[in-house]
């Protein structure tokens, strides 16, 4: 799990067992480690010019990224859980308080947790960040492709319906008509979410 030698992993035994048990689904462990770390992130953001609510939001954000990261597994810590959330949530809170400021935004850090570490947490928060612009980006090309695409599309790729399903839905004369159109909606699809996402970029 580590980014270091793996005889010499950060992780505490309680961190590792609620990384196996987050993995395997068990939604006790995520209430656990929202339980375990939330006074650190509460007491931060508290410190630094924000509310209770701001904390709370702040720390399901948090959580959610690096639950999402467990969950597919692409996370390595090369730090503690608490280390690591609190530099996500750090990044998190200094990112709204500098979008709310015209000058330059200091935080005062906890001594227990030191300075911003390099916890790996920026490239994870970006690649979040770049993951729901992506989602926002495909609702708003399904919403400009209009009927029978979208409802074809969600069907497909979202609800898992079989060719056969969506075949007796939409009324086609067999699979194959279906697959046909199923393609062309798809191509329509893929020309929005590009055109969407190149003026994002822009």
């Amino acid at each position: 799990m580590s980014r270091g030698n793996p005889t010499s992993s950060p992780l505490t035994p309680t961190d590792d067992a609620l990384i196996v048990a987050i993995r395997g689904g068990d939604e006790r462990a995520l209430a656990h480690l929202y339980r375990l770390h939330w006074p650190m992130v509460s007491h931060f953001v508290l410190q630094n010019s924000g509310t209770d609510d701001d904390a709370q939001d702040v720390y399901q954000e948090g959580v959610m990224v690096f639950y999402e990261k467990v969950r597919d597994g692409s996370l390595e810590l090369s730090c503690q859980i608490k280390t690591y959330l609190y530099a996500v949530c750090r990044r998190l809170w200094l990112k709204r308080l500098t979008s709310k400021s015209r000058f330059g935004v200091r935080l005062l850090d906890d001594e227990e947790h030191g300075p911003y570490l390099n916890t790996g947490a920026e490239e994870d928060l970006l690649a979040a960040e770049e993951q729901d612009r992506r989602f926002d980006t495909m609702s708003e090309a399904l919403n400009h492709l209009g009927e029978p695409c979208r409802s074809l599309l969600e069907g497909f790729y979202l609800h898992d319906k079989s060719m056969q399903d969506l075949t007796a839905a939409f009324g086609y004369t067999n699979a194959d008509n279906a697959k046909n159109q199923k393609y062309k909606c798809l191509v329509r699809l893929k020309k929005l979410f590009f055109t969407h996402y190149k003026e994002e970029s822009t």
